[in-house]
């Protein structure tokens, strides 16, 4: 079995352990990392940039090059190498805790108790709750989903249909620490400042591939496309515009606009202007478009692995 087949099983099986059984109650493999990650953050912190790129460098570079030897370890095995796939993706997905979270959000919203939504906000996202009235809820968490259809999902898939095992992990090493230290607090303004780089950079192509296949698998195709095209480039983050652009003009909403994060208020730019403000119905269609999303995003890695092949097997034929 060749290691297109063995990537197509693996990650097939892999998401589909992912929608049947989410994630682990204990003993995450991502949450595992995050304590390695702080362990050696503690070792090596300074208020400096060049010691946050070293502490990139080893909880990325140590995660990479174990998965490489892992993968190195079973390649002769078909089966253990589809097996390691399997499991290396049903780790680094979290399509399903995504769903489950928003729907939580959503039925407290629909219930009429912001109280408990905003409770359960924090499980989602990290705005401040408290500066939000159900409107606002409603808004982030489809935001969210949009988000981290992209960092959840489709990034991970993407970076195994180019790399395999060590894609897969070394996209989650670089997704999780970019949470842990890439964001503009004091303690981590330089010393993040590599990871967040790093984050940005892995998650370009997903990002886009995500954008894309919103636009294919939302109700309004033209819609995704134009707020894309229009709005994308506003947004401060150079991943998340794409994507909840393309979710918005998808769905058909407006998204962006004045939000909060640890006390500190944002102006965001509007995304899909024409659009109309978000409902609590929009959480469970943000949710089903991410389904969708994800679904393709595995189809359109295993034939992009197939049909890099077939380029590469011409080339060589000549």
């Amino acid at each position: 079995m060749g290691a297109d087949r063995v990537f197509a099983y693996g990650a097939a099986a892999g998401l589909l352990g992912d929608l049947l059984l989410g994630d682990p109650r204990r003993g995450h493999p991502v949450a595992a990392f995050g304590r390695a990650a702080a362990a050696v953050e503690s070792v090596l912190w300074r208020d400096h940039r060049g010691w946050g790129a070293l502490h990139s460098a080893v909880c990325v570079g140590g995660t990479v090059a174990c998965a490489a030897l892992a993968a190195s370890a079973v390649r002769r095995s078909p089966t253990a190498s589809t097996a390691l796939t399997a499991a290396a993706t049903w780790s680094v997905l979290g399509g399903t805790s995504l769903a489950r979270e928003a729907r939580a959000v959503g039925r407290a919203l629909a219930a009429g108790d912001v109280e408990a939504a905003r409770t359960r906000l924090p499980h989602l996202c990290g705005r401040d709750p408290e500066a939000l009235d159900a409107d606002g809820i409603a808004r982030a968490v489809v935001e969210s989903v949009a988000e981290n259809t992209s960092d959840a999902v489709v990034g991970a898939l993407t970076w195994g249909a180019l790399a395999g095992v060590p894609g897969l992990l070394g996209f989650r090493a670089v997704n999780t620490l970019d949470a842990m230290v890439g964001h503009k607090s004091p303690r981590h303004v330089r010393y993040g400042w590599a990871s967040a780089r790093l984050d940005d950079l892995a998650g370009w192509p997903g990002a886009r591939l995500t954008a894309v296949l919103a636009a294919a698998a939302g109700p309004d195709p033209r819609g995704a496309v134009r707020a894309w095209r229009a709005d994308a480039g506003r947004h401060p983050s150079p991943n998340a515009g794409p994507v909840e652009a393309s979710f918005a003009g998808a769905l058909g909403v407006r998204l962006g606009g004045t939000l909060a994060y640890g006390g500190r208020v944002e102006h965001r730019p509007v995304l899909n202007g024409p659009g109309r403000a978000v409902r609590v119905g929009d959480i469970e269609r943000a949710v089903r478009l991410s389904r969708r999303v994800g679904l393709l995003a595995l189809g359109a890695g295993v034939a992009g692995r197939f049909a890099m092949r077939a380029v590469l097997a011409k080339g060589r034929g000549r």
